[in-house]
């Protein structure tokens, strides 16, 4: 007889073999997770010495337990299955007998025992360049996709809702107005004000007019207008596709043999590549207006006199170079909410993940397309 001990009233084990062959494992006191769990080398160590062909345990003298038994009785089930032991349950409690069926039930998940140390830095290294280069595979394919959907379109060979597009572009539009009119107002009152006082220094505060106009033409104001449409209508068009995808509304497109690129993606590009031309013009002109105020009220210039500088200072090429940002902008915000919104994963979780991507996606491209189109209209001499 081969016996653990263990103080009064502590989770107590003890061994004792009966016959040739089998062992009664007794279980004593009480198993709690507060005090120490009872470990299972004294079961090792037995199995090893002795030849046994089956296990039978005793729970008479169990006072109390808790889940710290369960796991005892689960190492000790693994020792037999790995030796192909014979295991009597019939002296456990009921309760017991239970939750380690219910646990058997469940297959176990390939990989749950592997270490969890953190990886290597290299691993994390492979990790990121596998997963940029799939995520970069999955935009190239999306645009190409889009491309065609857009040759349809040339073809007239699309299929879409008029009624969806309407609805798009009232919700791109006038309904944008509001938060672009705000920001596009003070953002021309801070440019105003900043340039002001460094101008007044030298007694040329009349060419605040000159940079806010200038500024606001050639890229503040698309540029503006491109960061709040991404915000708002981009994280929208990403989270109503995503949503869609979770509740299996393109699954149901698709079996019915619509394209989701025609019927959902090319409304919404559309849409954007035709207000945000009218939305950069209106935003050039809060803009234009906010510096006005600070010219107005800080400067003491007359309306007339700030009205005619900044008709001097700004010319139609640069008007037209902002527009065409403002376009480019939208086709990038489209895309980018739409991708993220049909990579999106089957979760609600997974909806508003796609809405912040989409977002970030958005502005990065913003800021990127800015840089180059403002080197290229440089070389072009626009």
């Amino acid at each position: 007889m081969e016996a653990q001990t263990q103080s009064d009233g502590a989770p107590g084990v003890s061994l004792e073999t009966v016959g040739d062959a089998t062992l009664v494992v007794q279980l004593s006191g009480a198993w709690r997770l507060q005090k120490n769990v009872a470990s299972v080398s004294p079961m090792q160590k037995a199995l090893e010495t002795a030849h046994i062909r089956g296990i039978r345990f005793e729970a008479k003298a169990l006072s109390s337990w808790d889940s710290s038994i369960l796991i005892f009785l689960t190492k000790v089930t693994e020792l037999c299955r790995q030796r192909d032991i014979v295991t009597d349950r019939e002296g456990l409690p009921k309760g017991i007998r239970r939750l380690l069926e219910l646990a058997e039930i469940v297959p176990e998940q390939e990989g749950a025992k592997q270490a969890t140390d953190p990886p290597s830095f290299l691993a994390r290294v492979g990790t990121a360049s596998t997963g940029s280069y799939i995520s970069l595979s999955e935009m190239l394919h999306f645009l190409g996709e889009v491309t065609l959907t857009f040759v349809k379109l040339v073809q007239m060979r699309a299929r879409y809702r008029t009624a969806d597009l309407f609805l798009i572009i009232q919700e791109c539009g006038p309904q944008a107005l509001p938060i672009v009119t705000l920001i596009s107002f003070l953002v021309g009152v801070i440019m105003a004000f900043v340039g002001a006082i460094q101008l007044q220094q030298f007694g040329a505060q009349i060419y605040v007019a000159d940079l806010v106009g200038i500024a606001v033409v050639r890229d503040m104001g698309a540029m503006m207008t491109g960061i709040i449409m991404a915000g708002r209508t981009g994280a929208a068009f990403a989270a109503k596709l995503g949503t869609m995808k979770v509740t299996q509304e393109i699954d149901a497109l698709i079996t019915l043999g619509f394209s989701p690129l025609e019927f959902l993606v090319l409304p919404r590009v559309i849409a954007l590549c035709l207000m945000m031309p009218l939305l950069c013009l209106y935003s050039d002109l809060m803009g234009i207006l906010g510096g006005a105020a600070v010219g107005l009220w800080m400067l003491d210039l007359s309306w007339t006199t700030y009205y005619h500088q900044t008709v001097n200072a700004i010319s139609l090429t640069a008007l037209f170079g902002g527009v065409f940002k403002s376009v480019t902008y939208g086709v990038l915000i489209a895309l980018s909410g739409c991708l993220r919104g049909i990579q999106c994963g089957g979760s609600a979780a997974a909806v508003g993940e796609a809405a912040t991507s989409a977002v970030v996606t958005s502005i990065v491209f913003i800021v990127a397309a800015c840089g180059a189109l403002s080197v290229v209209f440089h070389i072009i001499g626009v």
